[in-house]
């Protein structure tokens, strides 16, 4: 998806009330979702008025694809963790899992945002696709190199990626949207559940085979 970063604001003044206005979208976001939340609303978690949410984006859409250049190079950086080479499988499923789960957590309303608008605009749709197609190409890669060492046999390995995949973003969204209270969430036991049906799906063997 191409989109064009705009020229950083030149005054303190103007980032301090951008980033005002992000945190209380990514507050608002969080909540209900970008479907559902409204300029005004934006506005109002900010105690701003609208038309200062305009001298920042042209819209909620704009917002949201300038949110979305700031996570793409992250979450594939955090996905790259688990491509490490000396990793055990135990360690190598912890670090797939806490990739995806840290991404969650950090870009939650990006998330969300880009997740919810690719229902209705083929620009986001494409933007979703790519995020999601590079968790996937890892996972479907690494499938393929433990089949060679008799796991995961029989198994199509983009299909069990794009399952897992599909999981961890369900799993994480559930966890952390909505009106639940982010901070009484489990990182360790959310991960460790994440890291668990990670290598449980990949590094299992039939029964009877060593």
């Amino acid at each position: 998806m191409s989109t064009v970063a705009r020229t950083p604001l030149p005054t303190a003044r103007g980032r301090q009330t951008q980033a005002a206005i992000d945190d209380a979208a990514r507050r608002v976001i969080a909540r209900k979702g970008i479907l559902a939340t409204t300029v005004a609303d934006i506005a109002g978690e900010a105690g701003r008025s609208t038309a200062s949410f305009y001298n920042y984006y042209d819209s909620k859409e704009a917002m949201v694809r300038e949110w979305a250049l700031r996570f793409r190079d992250e979450a594939r950086e955090r996905a790259l963790a688990a491509t490490a080479p000396g990793l055990s499988n135990r360690e190598r499923s912890r670090q797939a899992a806490a990739a995806h789960w840290h991404t969650y957590r950090n870009r939650l309303a990006e998330i969300i945002s880009v997740s919810q608008m690719a229902m209705i605009s083929p620009d986001f749709a494409e933007y979703w696709n790519e995020i999601c197609a590079f968790p996937t190409e890892l996972i479907a890669s690494l499938v393929k190199q433990v089949q060679g060492q008799g796991y995961c046999a029989g198994s199509d390995p983009q299909l069990i990626a794009v399952a897992l995949v599909s999981m961890f973003n369900q799993f994480c969204y559930t966890q952390l949207s909505g009106s639940r209270d982010e901070d009484t969430v489990d990182d360790d036991a959310c991960i460790t559940t994440l890291a668990e049906i990670f290598y449980r799906t990949i590094y299992h063997r039939e029964s009877g085979e060593p």
